[in-house]
This record gives structure tokens, C-alpha cells and sequence, in this order.
């Protein structure tokens, strides 16, 4: 069993939003230390930005205007907490405390993955997909239900009909679809608005990505200020980490659809 949801559904317009915002940190540091968190919905969009980074409020203005339209933007960005930039000081460590999973994915989870992406290149609004054993559920705003029902015939189509979804109609928030991102790697850290010393974005993606190469759980704790984990110094997790995102395009694209 599992979700999907889209681009444009609200939380994942807030995800795309806070890191389209980390990639301006890394524009101005080569190893910025941010964190996002953003609220949007109903014609507004609150953000909170804790960075080392000089973020220009404008950009982020922008950012937020072009991927989620004309809403009104409320910006607030602080120095990020000195104890926790002073755990890096002395090099790249680890900056949570944390337990992490990864595990590999299922063909049902791949399989609804390329449902999900395909629905969406012929309706780029706000869905959400679901696999349940052999029950294939497709919630699509803006789009013929008819012809969903043609392109997938055994699936539930629009159950209540016709919708208009995004965020005039629901609010969206950063990391709330973490099922959608992560499959059954889900733990209590999320993915998004994070630089890669946080162990919510790097440790994720490093078990992720171990857990696909060798078809096993990998499971890993950490704490803050750890410098090996996993047999690995922290630094090398990170550049695996840097690597992926760089080949995806980004921490907005990332946000996109998370891990698969």
C-alpha cells in the first residue's frame, strides 16, 4: 500500500517552495546552514528562513511568486541558532540527533510512481494516487475523469467527481507527505528545507540510496556532532547526499517528488 501525491498538490508546493530556498543559500555559501519551514494556502504564503546565508528577501519573493502564483508572501528570515552553527565550526558533522530507515522499494511503490508521473504530465495540477493490493485510486483535479477512466480502466477515478484542487481550496505544509517521498523508508525526519549537514535530508537519502543497491533495511542512529556514522565519516555521507540531489536538479526538484 501506497501514496503519491503531485507537484502541485499544497504540501508539495510548500516542499518546492522551502527548496527552491536552499538553493539560493548554496548560490550565496558554498556550505550554507538553513532551515524552512512553509505554510501556504487560501492566497497566502508564510515562510520562516534560519540560515548563515544572505538571503535576499526579493529572491525568495520571487521564488514563491513563480511556483505558487500570486499569493500574498510573508517572509521572515533570522540568523540560524549560534550552538547549532558552532556544532559545524570545526568541519562538516552530523547536525541532528535521529533514527533513519531505508528500505527498498516495492514493485507496487515503483509501479504507482510511474502512474503518478505519467497522470501528470497530461494534468499538471494537484493529484494524489493510491495503491492498496489490487485497488488503484486516482484523485486528479482539472481533469477528465472519462478519460482517466480510459487510461487506466481498473482504477477508482475522482470517487466524488469533478474537482478543482491547489491551494484555494487547502493548505499546504512543509514535509507533511513524507509516505509520498520516502515509501516505507518514513521516519521522523523530513526531507525538505534543509542544508545537507542536517541529518533529516543527508542520512535519509544515504539510507534510501544503500537500502535500493542492496535490496536489504538499512537502519542508523545518530547524534549531533557525530563525525562517523555508519563506518563512514559524516562528510562522505554528505557528498553522496550533495551528489544525488545535484542529479536531480536541485533541492526545488528534489522536493518535486522526494525519493522516487
Amino acid at each position: 500500500m501506497i501514496e503519491k501525491v503531485n507537484p502541485s498538490h499544497p504540501d508539495k508546493v510548500a516542499d518546492r517552495i522551502a527548496g527552491a530556498i536552499v538553493d539560493l543559500a548554496y548560490k550565496t555559501e558554498a556550505v550554507p546552514k538553513i532551515a524552512v519551514e512553509v505554510l501556504i494556502g487560501h492566497g497566502k504564503c508564510h515562510v520562516i528562513i534560519e540560515t548563515t546565508a544572505a538571503i535576499n528577501p526579493l529572491d525568495v519573493e520571487d521564488a514563491i511568486h513563480r511556483i505558487a502564483g500570486a499569493v500574498w508572501a510573508d517572509i521572515d528570515i533570522v540568523p540560524q541558532d549560534k550552538h547549532l552553527s558552532d556544532n559545524q565550526s570545526a568541519g562538516i558533522r552530523c547536525g541532528d540527533n535521529g533514527i533513519f530507515k531505508g528500505m527498498p522499494l516495492t514493485e507496487e511503490q515503483k509501479a504507482l510512481s510511474v502512474i503518478a508521473h505519467d497522470i501528470y504530465t497530461h494534468y499538471p495540477y494537484d493529484g494524489k494516487y493510491i495503491i492498496e493490493e489490487a485497488r488503484l485510486i486516482i484523485c486528479q483535479s482539472n481533469a477528465s475523469t472519462a478519460e482517466l477512466s480510459n487510461m487506466y480502466p481498473p482504477a477508482e477515478v475522482n470517487p466524488l467527481g469533478d474537482w478543482t484542487g491547489g491551494t484555494d481550496v487547502d493548505t499546504g505544509a512543509t514535509n507533511r507527505k513524507l509516505g509520498s517521498d520516502m515509501a516505507d523508508s518514513v521516519t521522523g525526519g523530513g526531507l525538505h528545507g534543509k542544508d545537507l549537514s542536517k541529518a533529516d535530508v543527508t542520512l535519509n537519502i544515504y539510507a534510501f540510496l544503500k537500502a535500493q543497491e542492496t535490496g536489504k533495511p538499512v537502519q542508523i542512529a545518530c547524534a549531533i556532532g557525530d563525525d562517523t556514522i555508519d563506518g563512514h565519516p559524516y562528510q562522505e555521507l554528505v557528498d553522496i547526499a550533495a551528489e544525488y540531489i545535484s542529479s536531480v536538479g536541485g533541492f526545488e526538484k528534489f522536493a518535486e517528488w522526494g525519493l522516487f
